[in-house]
């Protein structure tokens, strides 16, 4: 806005000699170089407003209250450009922030999937263990049928006991490693399911992103 206060006094008669006025014009050309036009006519009305300065300095037959409103129109054009500026910059501040976001969110997904996998890995031997254990509870089963098919004595009764006991002991060992395989599988699940919904997340905030962008 002080652009154009020197030029005039209280829109009185333009001085007889234009020192500035040079000054002046490379004032609104490096404005015009400041901003950088998205799109939306900033270069265009940079432009205009420059031609209506140059003319404005020049001409000599519009009247007091003429040459008033002209310059009250530059001025609101200059403070279009000025918000114009400080709109951009805005905005390049956000899209930062949000690359930033993203750069974090994408580390953090990498990390999760990771982990996902180190524990795809640590699922799929305590399932080999379980599978393990399970044809030992078979073996030993067929073992007992053996052992309780043959005649009845205390030493078999004593061997079939402890068998028993350690069938007994692996089928539990066997249900805590199912329950906790089980447990690991839906853990899975949901972190799985956690890592598409935030990559779905990013992929319709990068679209609402983009179609703001278009609008504006």
């Amino acid at each position: 806005m002080s652009l154009f206060i020197s030029k005039k006094d209280e829109f009185g008669a333009r001085p007889k000699g234009r020192p500035h006025t040079d000054l002046l014009a490379e004032e609104v050309i490096r404005r015009k170089l400041l901003i950088d036009g998205d799109g939306m006519g900033d270069d265009r009305r940079l432009n205009m407003l420059l031609k209506v300065f140059l003319k404005w300095c020049t001409s000599n037959d519009d009247t007091e209250e003429e040459q008033a409103i002209i310059y009250e129109r530059m001025v609101m054009t200059l403070e279009q450009c000025e918000f114009a500026i400080s709109k951009s910059q805005q905005v390049l501040c956000m899209n930062q922030a949000e690359m930033k976001n993203y750069k974090q969110l994408y580390s953090e997904i990498e990390i999760g999937i990771a982990n996902a996998q180190k524990k795809i890995v640590a699922n799929k031997q305590e399932l080999q263990k379980a599978k393990s254990i399970r044809k030992n509870k078979q073996e030993y089963d067929a073992l007992a049928k053996v052992i309780g098919t043959q005649p009845d004595r205390r030493g078999s009764l004593s061997q079939l006991e402890a068998l028993e006991r350690e069938i007994r002991a692996l089928d539990r060992a066997r249900q805590a490693l199912d329950s906790r395989l089980e447990q690991r599988r839906r853990q899975f699940h949901v972190l799985l399911s956690s890592v598409c919904e935030l990559q779905q997340l990013l992929k319709d905030e990068e679209n609402v992103e983009s179609q703001g962008m278009d609008t504006t």
